[in-house]
């Protein structure tokens, strides 16, 4: 059914309407390539998913001066991990590797899967995954590949994605990249192809699923590179192929130079050892037991003397005392409450801030909190843009607390603020805090000027 490629086609470019032509890897661009190095021109973006969300985290210019200063790099330059990724746009069902991801649902099904895999692999496909029964999200499971030029296909079920649950859906992914590699390894395969293990249903931003998908794949490579020859990230949008020609440098340093940009271009999580996200608050803490000293007391030997039943759990009791000599009592006690921690931090933070800002002159005080790294900042502000773009905030328009007013005497764009509009037992602080970051996304790259209307404005909110 499928065909090779003629040799003179060009490397990494992508295949006929027709899907009918074989794929070899030494037909797709490695990452270490030269090619890839100094191509900086990307092609037309999907004009279906606009890609103007994040700033270029290797040319963006704030945070570029910070350097290394002597930090040493979470994800060095190592060329034997970098030679073993590809990067790929097009589909992945004509490539020629041993095993091949595809995303779907909890129930296998092919409405679910991956666009195009059943029509290319044929009907037996769809037996084999209705006879699996199911796989559980974060999970994987493979079947032959019937018509495909792969041998395996790997299905993999990514989860949903919400902001309020950010951290659980990040492990989840990074799981779902985890298990087809250690499927892959099971099986005895050394060559993958994998797409990107999020749908548009599942509302997964593109960029912070870019990021959980190389890094995880970096961490795994780290431990399993000699039972691994080849993983190919494809992309089927010039969107997502941008994504990932900007994050790989990070994960995937091909010098010296791309490895100190990666110090202050990182997100400030990135995860364990197998790239999954720690949250220290949720940590066992656990201090080990002192050393014991040589003469250890002995428990009283007790009397002979017939106690009655109800007695004896409260001798036995008295008589364990012996049992605190094993025991620190820094081990018994318990590490003040995060929480109340975070908030100590925080007012402690606020204190030391005297600078004017928006909340004071309303009346409500100083509302920052610690100050974020630009890596810290880099990540919030993502997640924040990202649910913004994906809810209706046109109730916060419609109260013309921030508008755009045109442009000034020197053609920047203006911002009004309007003091008088800002009602806050009105108004839902969160979406109005998605509403300004999505209003300002356009306006920050270039200078711009707020003004600001005090008139009628009360302390009464």
């Amino acid at each position: 059914m499928y065909r090779s490629m003629a040799a003179a086609t060009v490397r990494g470019g992508p295949p006929t309407d027709s899907g009918d032509y074989v794929v070899g890897l030494n037909q797709v661009p490695r990452w270490s390539d030269a090619e890839q190095r100094s191509s900086s021109a990307y092609e037309n973006e999907d004009p279906s998913f606009p890609n103007s969300y994040f700033l270029d985290p290797l040319t963006s210019s704030h945070g570029a001066e910070s350097g290394s200063n002597g930090i040493k790099s979470r994800f060095p330059v190592d060329h034997e991990i970098s030679l073993k990724i590809y990067l790929w746009r097009g589909s992945p069902w004509n490539l020629e590797v041993d095993a091949v991801v595809n995303s779907t649902n909890e129930n296998l099904d092919e409405a679910h899967s991956s666009p195009g895999l059943h029509a290319a692999a044929g009907p037996g496909l769809a037996e084999e995954c209705a006879a699996l029964g199911g796989c559980r999200t974060g999970m994987a499971k493979v079947t032959n590949a019937y018509d495909l030029p792969a041998r395996k296909v790997i299905h993999t079920v990514g989860p949903k994605y919400a902001v309020k649950y950010h951290t659980a859906a990040e492990n989840a992914l990074s799981h779902c990249y985890r298990s087809c590699l250690e499927l892959l390894i099971e099986n005895r395969l050394q060559s993958i192809a994998m797409g990107c293990i999020y749908t548009e249903a599942k509302n997964y931003p593109r960029e912070p699923a870019a990021h959980v998908a190389i890094r995880t794949v970096r961490r795994f490579l780290e431990k399993q590179k000699n039972k691994i020859t080849a993983i190919v990230f494809c992309n089927i949008t010039s969107s997502d192929t941008e994504i990932y020609k900007r994050l790989l440098p990070l994960y995937f340093p091909r010098d010296k130079h791309e490895e100190e940009l990666g110090l202050s271009k990182l997100p400030a999580d990135v995860g364990d050892e197998n790239g999954e996200t720690i949250i220290t608050e949720r940590k066992i803490r656990i201090q080990p037991l002192p050393a014991v000293a040589k003469t250890i007391p002995k428990p009283p030997t007790a009397s002979v003397v017939d106690l009655p039943v109800s007695d004896v759990g409260l001798t036995n009791r008295r008589n364990s005392s012996y049992l605190d000599s094993y025991l620190d009592p820094s081990f018994m006690s318990l590490i003040k409450d995060p929480d109340q921690r975070r908030k100590e931090q925080w007012e402690k933070s606020a204190q030391a801030q005297s600078s004017w800002n928006c909340a004071k002159l309303l009346g409500f005080g100083d509302l920052g909190g610690p100050p974020l790294s630009v890596a810290e900042e880099y990540s919030l502000h993502s997640r924040y843009l990202a649910k913004a773009n994906s809810l209706n905030l046109s109730e916060i328009a419609e109260m013309k607390i921030v508008y755009r007013g045109g442009v000034d005497s020197e053609g920047r764009p203006v911002m009004v603020v309007v003091g008088a509009h800002f009602l806050l037992r009105c108004l839902d602080l969160e979406r109005f805090v998605l509403y300004v970051v999505k209003e300002f996304e356009p306006l920050i790259q270039k200078p711009y000027t707020i003004v600001y209307f005090h008139s009628a404005a009360s302390l009464q909110l």
